[in-house]
Protein backbone atom coordinates (compact mmCIF):
# COMPACT_ATOMS: atom_id res chain seq x y z
CA UNK A 1 0.00 0.00 0.00
CA UNK A 2 2.75 2.46 0.92
CA UNK A 3 4.67 1.74 -2.29
CA UNK A 4 1.84 3.15 -4.41
CA UNK A 5 1.40 6.34 -2.41
CA UNK A 6 4.97 7.53 -1.79
CA UNK A 7 4.48 11.01 -3.26
CA UNK A 8 1.21 11.62 -1.43
CA UNK A 9 2.67 10.52 1.91
CA UNK A 10 5.82 12.59 1.38
CA UNK A 11 3.74 15.66 0.49
CA UNK A 12 1.46 15.23 3.50
CA UNK A 13 4.44 14.73 5.83
CA UNK A 14 6.14 17.84 4.42
CA UNK A 15 3.04 19.99 4.90
CA UNK A 16 2.48 18.73 8.45
CA UNK A 17 6.16 19.29 9.29
CA UNK A 18 6.08 22.82 7.91
CA UNK A 19 2.94 23.69 9.87
CA UNK A 20 4.37 22.26 13.10
CA UNK A 21 7.65 24.13 12.59
CA UNK A 22 5.76 27.35 11.93
CA UNK A 23 3.66 26.91 15.08
CA UNK A 24 6.72 26.20 17.24
CA UNK A 25 8.72 29.15 15.91
CA UNK A 26 5.84 31.63 16.00
CA UNK A 27 4.89 30.65 19.56
CA UNK A 28 8.20 31.90 20.95
CA UNK A 29 7.94 35.17 22.88
CA UNK A 30 9.07 38.31 21.10
CA UNK A 31 8.93 36.71 17.68
CA UNK A 32 8.32 39.13 14.82
CA UNK A 33 7.67 38.34 11.20
CA UNK A 34 10.21 40.43 9.35
CA UNK A 35 11.41 39.59 5.90
CA UNK A 36 14.93 39.24 4.62
CA UNK A 37 14.63 42.67 3.00
CA UNK A 38 14.42 44.30 6.43
CA UNK A 39 17.40 42.38 7.77
CA UNK A 40 19.47 43.04 4.64
CA UNK A 41 18.65 46.74 4.61
CA UNK A 42 19.61 47.08 8.26
CA UNK A 43 22.92 45.29 7.65
CA UNK A 44 23.76 47.49 4.64
CA UNK A 45 22.86 50.59 6.65
CA UNK A 46 25.14 49.43 9.45
CA UNK A 47 28.03 48.73 7.08
CA UNK A 48 27.72 51.94 5.04
CA UNK A 49 26.68 54.30 7.81
CA UNK A 50 23.70 55.61 5.79
CA UNK A 51 20.15 55.50 7.21
CA UNK A 52 17.79 52.86 5.83
CA UNK A 53 15.36 55.52 4.54
CA UNK A 54 18.02 56.93 2.19
CA UNK A 55 18.16 53.75 0.07
CA UNK A 56 16.47 53.83 -3.33
CA UNK A 57 15.44 50.54 -4.98
CA UNK A 58 17.01 49.63 -8.32
CA UNK A 59 13.65 48.40 -9.62
CA UNK A 60 10.62 50.34 -8.37
CA UNK A 61 7.95 48.23 -6.71
CA UNK A 62 4.44 48.22 -8.15
CA UNK A 63 1.94 49.64 -5.67
CA UNK A 64 -1.69 48.93 -6.58
CA UNK A 65 -3.91 52.02 -6.63
CA UNK A 66 -6.49 50.50 -4.27
CA UNK A 67 -7.00 47.68 -1.80
CA UNK A 68 -9.52 46.03 -4.13
CA UNK A 69 -6.96 45.71 -6.91
CA UNK A 70 -4.40 44.39 -4.45
CA UNK A 71 -6.87 41.75 -3.23
CA UNK A 72 -7.73 40.84 -6.84
CA UNK A 73 -4.06 40.38 -7.72
CA UNK A 74 -3.56 38.22 -4.63
CA UNK A 75 -6.60 36.08 -5.53
CA UNK A 76 -5.32 35.74 -9.09
CA UNK A 77 -1.93 34.62 -7.81
CA UNK A 78 -3.58 32.06 -5.50
CA UNK A 79 -5.78 30.78 -8.34
CA UNK A 80 -2.81 30.32 -10.67
CA UNK A 81 -0.93 28.46 -7.93
CA UNK A 82 -3.96 26.24 -7.29
CA UNK A 83 -4.25 25.46 -10.99
CA UNK A 84 -0.58 24.50 -11.21
CA UNK A 85 -0.75 22.26 -8.13
CA UNK A 86 -4.04 20.71 -9.29
CA UNK A 87 -2.63 20.06 -12.75
CA UNK A 88 0.43 18.36 -11.27
CA UNK A 89 -1.57 16.06 -9.03
CA UNK A 90 -4.09 15.35 -11.79
CA UNK A 91 -1.35 14.52 -14.26
CA UNK A 92 0.43 12.34 -11.71
CA UNK A 93 -2.81 10.51 -10.85
CA UNK A 94 -3.62 10.00 -14.52
CA UNK A 95 -0.19 8.59 -15.24
CA UNK A 96 -0.51 6.21 -12.29
CA UNK A 97 -3.90 5.00 -13.53
CA UNK A 98 -2.52 4.35 -17.00
CA UNK A 99 0.16 2.06 -15.58
CA UNK A 100 -2.43 -0.13 -13.81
Amino acid sequence: MFQNRKLELLTAASIIGFVLLFLVVSAQPGHEFSGSDDVGSQMVAQLTGHPVNSFKPLIPQYVPPSAEIEATLFALQAAIGGIVVGWFFGYYGGMRRQKI
